[in-house]
């Protein structure tokens, strides 16, 4: 743990990787057709990705030993401590910024930080891990959808075929390399929540193009506060109903990853990504989610490593390949 705060705390080491010096936001003057800005948004998003997958290996861990609302508010409750022992004083400073805008900072956190995740956890009661993994790789086509109905940003012929082949990396992946698998799968109530639950994300990612100029720590620490305030009233209904689980030692260390890594240094990443090179580009990578998932399934928990995964992986890749090859002038 103390590891993980040092690491939190050296701002300098995380704007090396950003490329930019501590305690200042992206260079937003940058083109989003420049190559270092590119490189940069295409590192910010894939370990956005990594941390996301990481989170899907650590949901699975945490069966048996924190019930997930009460992962969820955990999480949020470690990240707002964070927040409050690191970010406070550029909080402090942006604070009439803060104030002005402070219904649309909560509804980030509410939306784009609790809502998606509990839809999830809800729906994974219904329905199976593969359709839900299934039905999250559509969060790409329905930004695209959203950038087109609410700025007419089109998405070009090959920012279309590469969603196709990520999505076609998706499918090997949740099918174990089977095809004929997907024929078997029904849908349920379950289903309706994960659509629901992309839905959410999806007009998450569109709407940062309203965010309010704000250093990246205090765009981050409000919606935080959000996201906390709208898991209690969860917790609340799972004690209710009698299913919560406390954390035993194994679920503190599942809180305290999910609170730095997927809750705080993710959500970061993947708003400086959306912010240098747009929602449609920026959403690809979250196809990348459930493979990335998955080999670290293989490396941490000891799943079988298949040709499948390999197969998935390269897809994956070569669809955003594809779909950055063909952007857009604009994106």
């Amino acid at each position: 743990m103390a590891g993980a705060l040092r690491f939190l705390h050296d701002t300098a080491w995380f704007f090396a990787l950003c490329g930019a010096p501590a305690g200042t936001p992206p260079e937003p003057s940058l083109h989003p057709d420049d190559p270092p800005l590119n490189i940069r948004a295409y590192l910010y998003l894939t370990i956005t990705s990594l941390f996301w997958g990481g989170n899907s290996v650590a949901g699975k861990l945490a069966v048996g030993h924190v019930s997930p609302m009460a992962l969820t508010t955990f999480r949020w409750t470690i990240a707002l401590l964070l927040v409050l022992a690191f970010m406070a004083p550029q909080v402090r400073r942006d604070w009439p910024v803060i104030r002005r805008h402070w219904l649309q900072l909560l509804l980030y956190g509410v939306f784009g930080f609790t809502a998606f995740n509990a839809l999830l956890y809800t729906a994974l009661g219904y329905t199976s891990a593969i359709n839900a993994v299934i039905e999250q790789a559509g969060i790409p086509m329905l930004i695209f959808v959203f950038n087109f109905l609410l700025f007419r940003i089109q998405a070009s012929f090959a920012q279309i075929l590469g969603f196709t082949v990520t999505l076609v990396g998706v499918l090997v992946t949740a099918a174990h390399g089977e095809f004929s698998a997907l024929a078997e799968l029904q849908f349920n109530f379950g289903d309706l929540l994960m659509l629901l639950a992309c839905i959410v994300y999806a007009g998450y990612t569109v709407s940062l193009r309203w965010k309010p100029e704000l250093h990246w720590q205090s765009f981050i620490a409000a919606p935080v506060v959000g996201a906390l305030v709208s898991a209690v009233p969860l917790l609340l209904w799972e004690l209710s109903r009698g299913a919560t689980i406390f954390p035993d030692a194994t679920g503190w260390a599942i809180v305290v990853y999910a609170g730095i890594f997927p809750s705080l240094l993710s959500q970061v990443l993947y708003v400086f990504g959306v912010e240098m090179i747009g929602a449609n580009r920026a959403g690809l990578f979250i196809n990348a989610i459930p493979v990335f998932g998955t080999l670290l399934s293989v490396f941490l928990i000891g799943e079988t490593l298949h040709p499948f995964h390999i197969v998935a992986l390269l897809l994956v890749l070569g669809g955003i390949a594809v779909a950055e090859w063909g952007r857009p002038k604009k994106a």
